[in-house]
Parts: C-alpha cells; sequence; structure tokens
C-alpha cells in the first residue's frame, strides 16, 4: 500500500474514530439525568458502544504507525480532531439529544454498512461487527423521533425546532476529503456524496412518519471545518474534561 493510500485510510479512520468518541462522550452526559429510566439505560448502552467502536478504529490508526489508542484519543487538543461539529454541540434538552442521535445514527450505520465492503480488509472486518451493534441504536432512534414528533402538539414543536437547529450541522456530517477520489478509485469508500444520497433516503420516511419538515433545499448551508479542526467553542471543554484522568498520569497502569 503506497504513502497516499495510507494517508487517505488514515483520515477516514480518524474522522469516524472521533465522530464515534466525540458522541458517545455527550451520550455519556445523559447518565443518571434521563426523562426516564429506560432512556438513562439507553443512552448510557450507546455510549459504550459508541467509544468502544471508536477504540477498534484507532487501533487501526495505530497498526497503521499512528499512537496508541488511548494517546490519540485524550492527547491531543481540540483541533486535531476531525469529528463533525454536529457530535460536538451541548446536548440541550432531550428533543436535541434525541434528534441528533437520530440523524447519527443513520449516516453511521450506512457507513459502516458500506466500509463492510471495503477494499480494505482491516477495517471491512471491524465495520462488519460494528453494523450490527448499530442495529438497535438506528431502531431507538426512529422509534423515540416518530413518537415525539407525532405525540402531540407541544412534543411536535420542540422536535421540529431541534431538527431545524440540527440540520445544516448533520449536513456537516457528509463533508468531502481532499483524498476522496483515492477512496473511492481503490474501493476503500463510497464517499460522502453517495453516502448522504442513501441517508437522505432512509430518514425521510421516518420523518414524514413524524410529521417533520425537512428545512427548504434553499436553506441548507452544511456546517462544514470540523473533518480539518475548524471546532466550535464546545469541543475544546469537552475534550478537557474526557482526558482530565488520563492527563493527570499519562503512565499509569489501570
Amino acid at each position: 500500500m503506497n504513502q497516499n493510500t495510507t494517508d487517505a485510510i488514515k483520515e477516514l479512520l480518524y474522522k469516524m474514530a472521533d465522530d464515534l468518541l466525540i458522541i458517545g462522550h455527550r451520550n455519556s452526559e445523559w447518565t443518571g439525568l434521563g426523562p426516564i429510566l429506560e432512556e438513562d439505560i439507553s443512552f448510557s448502552s450507546m455510549a459504550q458502544d459508541k467509544i468502544g467502536q471508536a477504540q477498534a478504529l484507532y487501533v487501526l490508526l495505530n497498526e497503521l504507525g499512528e499512537q496508541e489508542p488511548d494517546t490519540v484519543a485524550f492527547m491531543r487538543n481540540a483541533n486535531q480532531f476531525h469529528n463533525s461539529q454536529l457530535v460536538e454541540l451541548p446536548n440541550g434538552e432531550y428533543d436535541f439529544s434525541l434528534v441528533r442521535h437520530f440523524l447519527f445514527d443513520h449516516a453511521d450505520q450506512l457507513r459502516f454498512e458500506a466500509l463492510a465492503n471495503s477494499s480494505y480488509e482491516p477495517l471491512a472486518k471491524v465495520a462488519r461487527k460494528v453494523k450490527g451493534e448499530l442495529k438497535y441504536h438506528v431502531f431507538h432512534g426512529n422509534t423515540w423521533f416518530v413518537k415525539l414528533g407525532s405525540a402531540n402538539e407541544e412534543s411536535h414543536n420542540r422536535m421540529q425546532a431541534a431538527f431545524n437547529e440540527a440540520w445544516n450541522y448533520a449536513l456537516g456530517m457528509f463533508e468531502p476529503s481532499k483524498n476522496e477520489d483515492l477512496l473511492i478509485g481503490e474501493g476503500i469508500f463510497e464517499g460522502e456524496e453517495t453516502l448522504q444520497e442513501k441517508w437522505l433516503a432512509n430518514i425521510t420516511p421516518y420523518i414524514i412518519k413524524a410529521g417533520i419538515s425537512i428545512p427548504s433545499s434553499e436553506t441548507w448551508k452544511p456546517v462544514y471545518g470540523g473533518r480539518v479542526g475548524n471546532h466550535t467553542n464546545h469541543l475544546s471543554p469537552l475534550v478537557e474534561e474526557m482526558s482530565e484522568v488520563f492527563r493527570y498520569d499519562p503512565t499509569a497502569e489501570w
């Protein structure tokens, strides 16, 4: 494998792993605070899954010459992360967290389903395992998105407002990389444009069922930048909190 291909794979792995680590941390913040006990447990469980999935991708990066997974996860500054801005936004109320969960997990499941057939076998092997775990996440998001979107006027209005707030950030998940053509040409990944088309087709029936309106396409302004280290002011304190214990003594054995 030549260096250009290696760099392209690293870029892909970093953005996927960072998305999962950051949204896993955000989901974990619902532990003890869920609106009902079932949701407290659900968000905590999904957070654990996502952080485990992030670690699997950091292990692949380590095999490609990057630092150890814990070092990569906890010793970088915010501007060295490649996650989309969607996942770093504060949880807000339950409506926003649920909308983000719905939008993100559909994209994530489709990404891993596509990568299960990647020509880069180490990633394909991880993807084949992870895509099964994500079925529950997507089912959970679909169930509550439809239920709360169509429950009553107040619930609907809150979900619509959260959806409008999240939409352009969600489009930012599909920020194309500089190595997009190489990834597509070598059969490593199908590309962000194709993924976004599949995502729109997947989420639309649930959006209609929930009675939610997708913002007019003329207003679509994807929030890009996260993939190249440009983040909101919310990421830095999150990274500091997430890495506090590890940074205190990186050599400690647990």
